[in-house]
C-alpha cells in the first residue's frame, strides 16, 4: 500500500471514531435521549474536534509512523496528540457559545479516543503479526537469550514483509524467565534443554542472540547446538546492541574462530605507542596475510612514516589503497623489493632509516618448499639475513622476526628455514645496539593457503573434504589477535628473546573440517564425504613452542611468554650461511644434509 493511500485511510478512520466518540459520549450522558440545545453543542463539539485533533495527530507525525514497530515511544505520542486535541476542542466550544461542554463528555471522549484510536493500529498490527506472518514464514527459529537482543531481533522478524524465519520459541539460563512470552513467544527452557527443543519444534536456525556472552561461552553454546543440524547463525557483540545496530541484516552465521572460544586480545597501547609512535615503521611482506595485518594495527599508534615492503605488486597497492583510504593522514611509503636482494635493501635502509622492523616476509608454504629447498632458503634465511644486517648497519631500534612453531625440532625445508632465522637474528643481538626479537605462533585461520580457505573451497564444490591424518592436530589464532601480540611481544624486547604466543588448546584437524562441513548446513561423511590423503611431506601430526633448550618465563602478558635466548656465535652462524650457500644449486638431498648440520634437531623427510 501506497503512503499516500495508508495515510487517507487513517485519516477516515479517525474522523469516523472522533464523531463516533463525541456522539456516543453525549448518548450516555443523557441515557439515550440528547437534548435539542445539547444537539447542537455535540455537533460543534465533532466539528471542531474532528479539525482540531487531525491537526495534533498530524503534529506528533501519527500519519507517517510504521505501526508494525510501534513501541512506548508511539503510545506517549498518541496520548499527548490526543490529551491536547480534546483539551483544545473543550476550550474552543467554550470559546465560541461561552457554554461548557459537560466534563463527563469530555473524560469519557478522552478515555474513547484513546482506546479507538490507538487500538485501530495495534488491531492490524496484532493481525498481521498473529494471522499471516506464519502462513508466510518458511522456517522455524530458535533464539537463544530472552533478553534485549533476543527480543529485538524477535520483534524485527515478527515485523518483516516476507520473513523465511518465523521465531517460535525463546531458550534463556534465568529461570525466572522460564514459561514468560516476549512478543507472545515462549521461553521454553535453559541450554541443556536445546537439543529437544530443536527436535520438538522442527526448528530450522538456531540464532545466539546474546551479545554480553564470553567467547568461551559462546563456542559451550555452539558445542551444544552442533548435532541438532539447525543453521546456527549469531548477533553482534554489546557495543552493537548500545549503539543500536543490532537488527536482522547484522546477524552473522557462525565462524570457525566462535568455535576457538578465544577472549579478545588485551593490549597496553602506551607500551605499544612507546615504541611506535612518531617512529618510521618498516613492515616486509607487507601484501600478505600477517604483513597486511601488522600496517593496519601498526596504523593506529600513528606511526611517523609506514614503508610497506613487497615483493608483489598487487597485493602491496591493495594494502595501499585500504590505508590511504582508512588513514588519510598516515604518511606511507610503498616500496617494491626483493629481500633477496642485498643491495635494493641496504639503500632502502639507508634511504629511509627505518627505527622499526617487522620482518614478515617468508616463503610459508611446507609441501611447496619441500620441492623448492633452494628457495625456501634464498629468502627465508639470506633474506632475514639482509633486512637483519641492514637493521644493524644502520641502527634499527628494534627488529622483530615473525617466526613459525614449525621451526621447533623441524621436519621440513620451512621450518628449518625459519629457525637458522631465529639463529640469524640472536648471533646479530649479541653485538648490535638493535633490539633483535622473534616471534613464534602456530596457524592463523584464513590466511592465504591455509586449511581453512581450502576446506571450504572443497564444500562448495560438493566435496570430498581432505584431512591428511585422522589425529592431525594444530595451534589456531585469528590474524588480527596474533598481530595484537606480535606487536604487543615487540614492546617487552630487551633484545635476543624468542617470545612464544599462547594459541590455547589445539585443534584437531577432522574436527576443524567436521565443524566446517556443519556450519555450512551440511552432514560431514553423509552430505560431505571426509578423506584421509596421508600426511604431506615435512608436516607433523602435532606442532612444538619450544626447544628442549630454551624453556620457558612469563611476561607482562598473559598470553605471551618468552623463551631463554640461545647462545649462538655471529662467527659459528657465518661459517654455517657459507656452507648453505655454496650448496644451493646442488640436488635437494644435499642440500637437506647440509640443513641438517645447521640445526641439529632438524628431522630429514622423503620426498615422493
Amino acid at each position: 500500500m501506497s503512503h499516500e493511500r495508508r495515510r487517507s485511510m487513517l485519516i477516515f478512520v479517525d474522523l469516523v471514531i472522533i464523531w463516533f466518540s463525541v456522539y456516543t459520549c453525549y448518548l450516555l450522558r443523557f441515557d439515550g435521549h440528547i437534548p435539542p440545545h445539547f444537539i447542537n453543542q455535540s455537533i460543534l463539539y465533532g466539528l471542531i474536534s474532528a479539525v482540531v485533533c487531525l491537526i495534533t495527530l498530524n503534529y506528533f507525525k501519527l500519519y507517517t509512523r510504521v505501526w508494525q514497530y510501534a513501541s512506548v515511544g508511539e503510545l506517549v505520542a498518541l496520548f499527548k496528540a490526543i490529551t491536547i486535541g480534546v483539551l483544545i476542542s473543550y476550550g474552543a466550544v467554550f470559546a465560541v457559545t461561552f457554554e461548557r461542554v459537560p466534563v463527563s463528555v469530555l473524560l469519557r471522549n478522552l478515555e474513547t479516543l484513546l482506546i479507538l484510536i490507538g487500538g485501530s493500529r495495534f488491531a492490524w498490527r496484532l493481525v498481521r503479526d498473529r494471522i499471516y506472518k506464519p502462513k508466510q514464514a518458511h522456517m522455524n527459529a530458535l533464539i537463544i537469550g530472552a533478553g534485549d537482543g533476543g527480543a529485538m531481533i524477535a520483534k524485527e522478524m515478527l515485523s518483516q514483509e516476507e520473513a523465511s524465519l518465523y521465531p517460535v520459541a525463546f531458550i534463556d539460563d534465568d529461570k525466572n524467565k522460564l514459561k514468560q512470552h516476549i512478543h507472545g513467544i515462549p521461553v521454553v527452557g535453559s541450554r541443556k534443554d536445546i537439543s529437544n527443543i530443536v527436535k520438538l519444534h522442527n526448528i530450522d536456525e538456531i540464532i545466539i542472540a546474546i551479545p554480553s556472552l564470553s567467547k568461551r561461552e559462546t563456542a559451550d553454546i555452539i558445542e551444544i547446538c552442533k548435532p541438532t543440524k539447525a543453521k546456527l547463525k549469531i548477533i553482534p557483540g554489546l557495543s552493537d546492541l548500545i549503539e543500536g545496530n543490532v537488527s536482522i541484516k547484522e546477524i552473522r552465521d557462525v565462524e570457525v574462530e566462535d568455535l576457538l572460544g578465544r577472549e579478545p586480545v588485551s593490549v597496553d597501547l602506551e607500551g605499544i605507542a612507546n615504541y611506535v609512535e612518531n617512529k618510521t615503521v618498516l613492515v616486509t611482506g607487507a601484501g600478505g596475510s600477517i604483513g597486511s595485518e601488522l600496517c593496519r594495527q601498526i596504523s593506529l599508534f600513528k606511526p611517523k612514516c609506514l614503508m610497506l615492503l613487497g615483493h608483489g605488486e598487487n597485493s602491496i597497492y591493495t594494502i595501499e589503497m585500504e590505508l590511504r583510504r582508512t588513514y588519510p593522514a598516515l604518511q606511507l611509503e610503498t616500496i617494491i623489493a626483493d629481500v633477496q636482494d642485498r643491495e635494493r635493501i641496504h639503500d632502502i635502509f639507508r634511504i629511509h632509516k627505518p627505527q622499526v622492523v617487522f620482518h614478515a616476509a617468508a616463503h610459508k608454504h611446507v609441501p611447496l618448499m619441500e620441492r623448492n629447498p633452494a628457495e625456501a632458503i634464498k629468502n627465508n634465511v639470506f633474506g632475514t639475513k639482509n633486512v637483519a644486517e641492514a637493521a644493524d648497519q644502520y641502527g634499527s631500534e628494534r627488529f622483530v622476526l615473525i617466526s613459525s612453531d614449525k621451526a621447533v625440532n623441524p621436519t621440513s625445508i620451512m621450518g628449518t628455514t625459519k629457525r637458522i632465522a631465529e639463529m640469524i637474528i640472536q648471533s646479530l643481538d649479541k653485538t648490535s645496539k638493535t633490539k633483535f626479537v622473534a616471534v613464534r605462533f602456530g596457524n592463523v585461520l584464513g590466511s592465504r593457503g591455509s586449511v581453512i580457505p581450502f576446506f571450504k573451497q572443497q564444500i562448495a564444490l560438493g566435496g570430498p573434504v581432505t584431512v591428511t591424518h585422522p589425529e592431525m592436530i594444530r595451534y589456531f589464532m585469528t590474524i588480527p589477535e596474533a598481530v595484537q601480540l606480535v606487536i604487543q611481544a615487540g614492546s617487552f624486547a630487551q633484545g635476543g628473546e624468542i617470545f612464544i604466543l599462547d594459541m590455547g588448546a589445539p585443534v584437531r584437524i577432522l574436527q576443524l573440517a567436521e565443524d566446517l562441513i556443519r556450519l555450512s548446513g551440511f552432514e560431514p561423511h553423509m552430505d560431505i564425504p571426509i578423506e584421509f590423503s596421508g600426511i604431506r611431506p615435512g608436516e607433523k601430526l602435532y606442532e612444538e613452542l619450544l626447544t628442549k633448550e630454551e624453556g620457558l618465563t612469563s611476561t607482562k602478558h598473559d598470553r605471551i611468554f618468552v623463551g631463554r635466548p640461545s647462545i649462538i656465535s655471529r662467527a659459528q652462524v657465518e661459517f654455517e650461511l657459507k656452507k648453505l650457500e655454496n650448496v644451493l644449486f646442488e640436488e635437494p638431498f644435499v642440500v637437506r644434509d647440509v640443513l641438517a648440520n645447521v640445526v641439529p634437531t632438524y628431522i630429514k623427510t622423503k620426498i615422493s
